[in-house]
């Protein structure tokens, strides 16, 4: 197997001082960046959640091939393993957070809080925000609240109290409840003049979600409707009519999507050769992935690749 192209970095790699090593992070984005770059101008992955919130700034981000523009306001979500890369015009300010999938899980009772967040669906469409004047003054200062509580956490002096274990659990489970009342505060930025979000995740959003998992996990082998329809225990008609009312796109199209995605983001590793890669998403053959691939985005898989790898 070729070496992986796009770096995929964990949270220890990028945590000057992390609160729990690989959990957790938060801090002043023109920080961050100064640390990273230029390392993160390239197109990398993470193992983790990553949100970022632009309080100035120009220029552009890159989230699975698809350019958003920086604005003031902004906040953008990732998904672990989605790729991404910035083009700033200067240094944006802002705050830039990290965590594991794991730092939440053991807070919350349901497993899935997650899934309930648009912003959360791996869909680089649904990954950026722009928030109304109102609820953008909230996000802000909320993030600033988290970022003393981080920073304060991090003090020698907090660590070496007696009670050292009692307060980092409990400074923990403070940036538990404050990240979740972020969401929850984004989620209602989107939600204005919309119906609210619901208290629980719907039935329909339950399937949707279940079926976005599987298939992540199956794209590779499992092409057809008819086969996540059989794991869902729903009629292939069903599994369409939920798809197009949630995702705007049938369950196929939403299959085609996701490995004309993987296809992208293999691509971008320069030492895959483009018969390797219909290998490993199981093309029959070169050519068949090559028909596949410019019939849906309108450029060979050569051709892409020259424009998004980084000689």
């Amino acid at each position: 197997m070729a070496k992986e192209k796009i770096p995929v970095y964990n949270i220890s790699n990028l945590a000057a001082r992390p609160l729990d090593p690989g959990e957790f992070m938060i801090e002043a984005f023109d920080a961050y960046l100064g640390r990273h770059s230029p390392n993160l101008h390239h197109a990398h992955r993470h193992s983790f959640y990553h949100l970022v919130y632009f309080t100035s700034g120009k220029g552009s981000h890159s989230i699975d091939f698809t350019s958003f523009p920086v604005e003031a306001g902004q906040v953008y979500f990732m998904t672990p393993g989605q790729v991404h890369s910035w083009n700033f015009e200067g240094v944006p300010k802002g705050y830039v957070v990290n965590f594991s999938e794991g730092f939440l899980k053991s807070f919350l009772l349901d497993a899935n809080y997650l899934d309930r967040f648009s912003f959360f669906s791996g869909n680089a469409m649904d990954s950026v925000v722009r928030l109304a004047g109102p609820v953008r003054e909230k996000v802000a200062g909320l993030l600033g609240e988290m970022a003393e509580e981080y920073r304060a956490s991090m003090t020698e002096e907090y660590r070496a109290s007696a009670a050292e274990e009692y307060r980092a659990s409990a400074a923990a489970d403070l940036l538990r409840a404050q990240l979740v009342q972020l969401f929850l505060l984004v989620q209602s930025g989107i939600a204005v003049g919309k119906p609210a979000l619901p208290a629980a995740v719907t039935q329909k959003q339950q399937v949707m979600g279940s079926f976005r998992k599987l298939l992540d996990q199956n794209y590779k082998t499992m092409r057809l409707p008819s086969e996540y329809a059989a794991m869902l225990f729903v009629t292939p008609n069903h599994l369409n009519v939920l798809s197009r009312d949630l995702l705007g796109r049938s369950a196929g199209e939403v299959i085609r999507d996701r490995v004309l995605l993987e296809a992208k983001r293999l691509l971008t590793n320069a030492g895959m050769t483009g018969a390797q890669i219909a290998g490993e998403l199981n093309f029959q053959d070169n050519s068949y992935f090559n028909r596949f691939f410019k019939k849906y985005e309108g450029v060979t898989p050569e051709e892409f690749r020259r424009k998004h790898v980084v000689k």
